[in-house]
């Protein structure tokens, strides 16, 4: 089964995204819409050098991303007040160092999505050195905040969805 639907869960997803840009339920749709749930899981492996991400937790991942677009959403306001309502020699524009203990390269990709996405943030690489984020902020006033909101908002929450726990370091 895995051979021809390496991902079930992507291949249901476009079917039903196909019917539902189409509107239809007609035969001919959910023939085109299950060939292209088949087809592109299939042949999208050898891009996937890593293999196909394992959710530990669901629950874990919604309550991420619920909190990454309110982030996002309040980030949108703040960026605006700060580009309309003040001189540009107010804003201290300046890039951090966010030491990562996330390993897992799809945990990795969610990061970056989920820093670019939020305006006033870049993603600018990861220093191999010390395994450590390298961020550019827009309005920096005080970089432990930022370290410790990347930590516990973003990477904690990932590393919960994406890593398997140690051995022996589970609660106590």
């Amino acid at each position: 089964m895995r051979r021809w639907l390496p991902s079930p869960l992507l291949s249901a997803s476009l079917l039903l995204m196909w019917l539902m840009l189409n509107q239809s339920l007609e035969p001919a749709h959910w023939l085109l819409g299950g060939a292209l749930g088949v087809l592109a899981p299939l042949l999208s492996q050898p891009l996937q050098p890593h293999g196909h991400a394992r959710i530990r937790r669901p629950l874990a991942l919604f309550r991420l991303l619920w909190m990454a677009a309110i982030e996002i959403v309040r980030s949108c306001f703040n960026v605006t007040q700060i580009i309309l309502l003040r001189r540009s020699a107010d804003v201290n524009s300046q890039f951090i160092r966010v030491p990562l203990d996330l390993k897992s390269p799809h945990g990795l990709a969610l990061l970056s999505c989920l820093i670019n996405s939020t305006p006033g943030t870049v993603w600018v690489e990861i220093l191999p050195d010390g395994h450590e984020l390298l961020l550019h902020v827009f309005d920096l006033h005080d970089e432990a905040w930022w370290v410790h909101t990347i930590k516990t908002r973003y990477e904690q929450p990932i590393i919960e969805v994406f890593e398997t726990p140690e051995p022996g370091g589970g609660r106590t």
